[in-house]
């Protein structure tokens, strides 16, 4: 691996280049340490649930990463979703530095946000129009000011196990890093920001009535590992919905323009009232959106009494970035990826099984789950939060990862994760990972039997 070395900014600040050295990973781990709390500024990858220090990426392309002591990962994280063409796309890249150069932000609208809302509705049977923001958290956070503003109500239901970002009012019951760090919620968050959620188990309808304004879910949960919806269960909430006046909103931030070209609620043939998305709209770039019926978003201020506002909302380097990548996926892609996948996740199942681990490998589009657990008859397959942390409190996630990691894959660091096999990762690549996935299985069976 090359070397790196580091350079000097105009004001004399240290920059790091891709094939300089400064320092180890546990160097870097340090540094962040005294000046980042906890390390990082997302806390699952602060490795707490896996043990051990994080690498540090220096570089990323295609399905690799490499990290500041020069090793290179295949890469089935991906920016949890966000990247689906790979690091470093060249599609990505050049749409980047055409947008940059005309300016980064601008405080107005653009061409861009317009022309990746087109793209948006046009891809969505049902959606209308959507509104740009910055993150997911964003998104889901104003969807809920939405539907209340929008119904007169209060009540929000959400799923046991669904992670919709970390606004107050959806931390109750939260998946992903809320979970993986064993936390029921958060500190810092009063009672009464929660007071008017309920929190129900997924795959479960709830009996809802006149004071809910909506309920919010996952089409696919992905925040508990990988937990598809059962049958019937999302166009039973549809119904459950309809019958009190209260708006169903789907949490598609990692669903959207991922398990198909028009996501989840096209895929799944259920249309909701609101859509959350992000990640892949953003073609690695700090976005997100929320969207739906004309009707509905109407309440929006300025035609509405319902405020949300965001300065870089509608940044110009991310639409231009998530425009580049809807155009390179088409309907064939999507169909390429997907049978992909799915071998993927039907050669690591043989492989767990040969080795003698009980695990479970789910798959659904281009997601790849994966479970561990004691009775295969008993645990699986997961269809809710409870079913989920059983598998993760077998500790057998925390030792494949390591020997994954070992031998040069990088999985999500933790078990509430799942994987995110993408264009760049071809059949040959994933089969090198169910190769090692079968070595790290055999490692990890001969120390838990």
């Amino acid at each position: 691996m090359a070397e790196m070395d580091t350079a000097r900014g105009a004001e004399g600040d240290e920059v790091l280049h891709p094939g300089s050295s400064s320092g180890g990973n546990q160097a870097w781990f340090d540094r962040a340490c005294r000046v980042i709390p906890g390390g990082v500024d997302s806390p699952v990858r602060s490795f707490t649930s896996v043990g051990g220090t994080p690498y540090t990426v220096a570089r990323g392309e295609g399905a690799f990463v490499w990290d500041v002591e020069g090793n290179r990962y295949i890469d089935l994280v991906q920016s949890y979703g966000a990247v689906i063409l790979g690091h470093a796309h060249p599609a990505v890249r050049a749409a980047i530095d055409l947008a940059s150069a005309c300016g980064t932000t601008f405080g107005a609208p653009t061409v861009g946000e317009v022309l990746l809302a087109e793209a948006i509705c046009a891809r969505v049977p049902g959606c209308d129009q959507v509104r740009l923001v910055s993150s997911g958290t964003e998104a889901t956070m104003s969807a809920i000011r939405v539907a209340r503003g929008f119904t007169g109500r209060d009540q929000v239901v959400k799923f046991d196990g669904c992670y919709h970002g970390h606004a107050d009012a959806l931390l109750a019951g939260g998946g992903s890093g809320v979970a993986t760090l064993g936390l029921p919620g958060s500190a810092g968050v009063p009672a009464s920001a929660v007071a008017d959620t309920l929190v129900v188990p997924y795959n479960s309808v709830p009996e809802l009535d006149e004071k809910v304004a909506c309920v919010i879910v996952e089409p696919v949960a992905a925040n508990m590992g990988l937990v598809p919806p059962s049958p019937g269960f999302l166009q039973a909430l549809r119904d459950a919905c309809d019958a009190v006046g209260a708006l169903l909103i789907f949490d598609e931030v990692i669903t959207g323009f991922r398990v198909g070209y028009g996501g989840a609620s096209a895929r799944l043939d259920v249309r909701p009232d609101l859509w959350c998305f992000g990640k892949v709209i953003g073609g690695g770039l700090p976005v997100g959106a929320f969207g739906g019926r004309r009707e509905v978003l109407g309440v929006l201020a300025p035609q509405g009494n319902v405020y949300q506002a965001g300065t870089l909302s509608g940044n110009p380097l991310a639409t231009a970035a998530g425009l580049a990548v809807l155009g390179v996926m088409d309907a064939g892609l999507y169909g390429e990826l997907e049978a992909r996948a799915a071998w993927f996740a039907a050669s690591l199942q043989a492989a767990m099984d040969e080795a003698g681990l009980v695990a479970s490998v789910p798959s659904m589009g281009p997601l790849v789950g994966l479970f561990f657990g004691d009775d295969p008859r008993e645990d699986f397959p997961v269809r809710h939060f409870a079913a989920a942390r059983r598998s993760a409190s077998t500790g057998v996630y925390a030792k494949f990862f390591k020997e994954m990691l070992g031998r040069g894959v990088a999985l999500p660091p933790g078990p509430y994760e799942v994987m995110f096999p993408g264009i760049a990762h071809d059949e040959a690549l994933l089969g090198q990972v169910v190769d090692r996935a079968g070595e790290a299985a055999t490692a990890v069976s001969a120390r838990v039997s």
